[in-house]
């Protein structure tokens, strides 16, 4: 299911493009086909790059950005080993477990990479997008964004900590009221909680967001490095428990009756209707 060994990517199997120049590594989201969707490769491929980009003393800020309408439209359900397996409820849960603790593993190293991350966000930024989008230490955004945590509505929890995410940036009140119900917002309205830094139309997100990365990239490397540090352990000082008990909700939600009845009325285009099991 989960390809935890390999450490290539093979020719035209690209989720995340990398580019490095001028001090910038630039990460780009490349399926736009696919609105950019999420999936267990998805999250392989981004630890692998993080993971170049780490130790690379060219690489100063990383931009974060997407190709086509969409910054990330949440899981693609098509992608192959989209389902964790096991021949019992028990060890089905204990797998999804694993892999979502995989999944918190692989995004950590981008969360926490020395250099700042900047995400230029567009269009459809939900489910696995937006907790992506979150991870990034200052987010750019264009006009047309949206964005929305839509798991509870197909039965499911938030998998990656973007509920934790957004009670850091905007409080916990704003944080369940955006997870418990799946609404939507627009960048305006991100903005105004602290979600995103700035607004831009779409034809100026591209060249703002690289001007950011570019501003950053242009100080002193180790002050800025110290400075992002000295921030993360202050604002993310309760994080590590709490994505552990992220990851057995997720596991305990991906392998309930709810969950595939979730999935299930969204293909039909129907109402879900849950009964808590």
């Amino acid at each position: 299911m989960i390809d935890t060994i390999s450490t290539d990517i093979a020719e035209g199997e690209e989720r995340i493009r990398l580019e490095v120049a001028d001090g910038v590594a630039t990460l780009t989201l490349c399926r736009p086909d696919r609105l950019n969707g999420w999936s267990w490769e998805s999250t392989r491929q981004l630890g692998l790059l993080a993971d170049r980009i780490r130790f690379d003393p060219a690489v100063r800020v990383v931009l974060l950005r997407a190709e086509g309408r969409a910054f990330c439209a949440g899981i693609d359900v098509s992608a192959p080993g989209g389902a964790v397996t096991g021949g019992s409820a028990a060890e089905r849960t204990r797998n999804y477990y694993e892999g979502i603790r995989w999944v918190h593993e692989r995004f950590a190293v981008l969360a926490r990479l020395p250099q700042p991350v900047v995400a230029a966000v567009q269009g459809y930024c939900l489910g696995f997008g937006f907790e992506l989008a979150l991870m990034a230490d200052v987010r750019v955004a264009a006009e047309d964004a949206v964005f929305a945590l839509p798991e509870a509505q197909l039965g499911v929890a938030v998998d990656a900590g973007g509920d934790l995410r957004i009670a850091r940036e905007a409080g916990a009140g704003w944080a369940k009221y955006l997870a418990l119900t799946g609404r939507r917002i627009d960048a305006a309205t991100a903005e105004r909680l602290h979600l995103v830094q700035q607004v831009v139309p779409v034809a100026e997100l591209e060249p703002t967001a690289r001007a950011l990365a570019a501003e950053i990239a242009a100080n002193a490397p180790l002050a800025v490095q110290g400075i992002k540090r000295a921030v993360d352990a202050y604002a993310d000082a309760a994080l590590p428990a709490a994505l552990d008990r992220v990851a057995m909700t997720a596991a305990l939600t991906l392998t309930s009756d709810d969950c595939r009845e979730g999935y299930g009325a969204k293909a039909a285009r129907r109402p879900p209707h849950f009964n808590g099991t």
